[in-house]
């Protein structure tokens, strides 16, 4: 999104930096990342490194002579030797309001811990994680129903249009970036598969916000028996009069499946057995047996 807002300025596009190609799909063939296939599509060199540690990457980069390099959902350091290349620097677009959430993923630990309004920001990269000057910010409320996903896909939106006025305002030689605070500085490390284990013992909004904050991905799960399931954000339904289950307790009816927390029972929406496809809870309820379940 940030690429064709780019393309769609002044501003000249003189190369592309991104992974490499991949395998992907049924048939495991090799795949370019999407904006590898907008680059193509513009005829705009594109450099996919293994990793930006490459020797070759300095020389690959500086015959391009960029004048600013911005970047988007790098998540790691830029090496020290290539910061100089550009005379303006790199510019990262950042989701969340600097110094809040230095990180690899900010938009799911903003969720994770009830964060009611996050945003982005473009910032000057130096040696440090996320903590250079930042030059703007852009704010987006949180909405009780967000997944990462939807958040994300907002945040770009808006992002993209922060990034080329920063890019505009840097042209223009009318915009310096500001130090950022000392103190309200939090971190976003790269959720792990552990983290996106649902704690039935925790409250009902502990729950509903893992799940949420791990929607696409890792994605939320948990165990029935031996058997790890997938879960969809919970369904938001109010339980039924004087239903108490016990943390992780299940609880079938004929169109709902209620799972215990610590504090209400919570709804589940959609459940995705190993090996098969989402379905509605509902539907998952009808094909095993639910009688003394307990999730983990």
């Amino acid at each position: 999104m940030a690429l064709r807002a780019l393309l769609a300025t002044e501003h000249e596009v003189v190369g592309v930096l991104t992974r490499p190609d991949a395998r992907a799909g049924r048939g495991r063939s090799l795949q370019r990342s999407p904006v590898a296939l907008v680059a193509d599509a513009h005829g705009i060199p594109v450099l996919t490194p293994t990793t930006l540690r490459d020797p070759s990457v300095h020389d690959a980069l500086a015959q391009l002579r960029p004048e600013v390099i911005p970047v988007v959902a790098y998540g790691n350091l830029v090496p020290p030797d290539l910061l100089d290349i550009a005379a303006h620097g790199w510019i990262n677009l950042h989701f969340s309001l600097l110094p809040s959430w230095r990180g690899a993923a900010p938009v799911q630990w903003s969720i994770m811990h009830g964060d009611e309004i996050t945003g982005a920001s473009t910032f000057l990269i130096g040696p440090g994680l996320d903590d250079g000057p930042v030059f703007g910010t852009v704010t987006e409320r949180i909405r009780d129903d967000d997944t990462s996903g939807a958040l994300l896909e907002r945040l770009a939106e808006h992002g993209s249009s922060l990034l080329v006025a920063t890019l505009d305002a840097l042209a223009a030689h009318e915009v310096h970036p500001v130090d950022q605070p000392a103190s309200g500085v939090t971190f976003a490390p790269k959720l792990t598969i552990d983290d996106a284990r649902v704690r039935w013992d925790d409250p009902w909004v502990g729950v509903d916000r893992r799940i949420r904050a791990t929607t696409p991905a890792p994605g939320a799960w948990s165990t029935l028996g031996e058997e790890r399931i997938k879960l969809g954000p919970l369904r938001r339904a109010v339980a039924p009069e004087g239903l108490v289950l016990a943390p992780g307790v299940v609880h079938a009816t004929r169109a709902q499946v209620w799972v215990g927390t610590a504090t209400a029972p919570a709804c589940l929406e959609q459940v995705q057995p190993a090996g098969r496809r989402l379905m509605a809870a509902a539907d998952w309820a009808r094909g095993v047996d639910l009688s003394g379940a307990v999730l983990a």
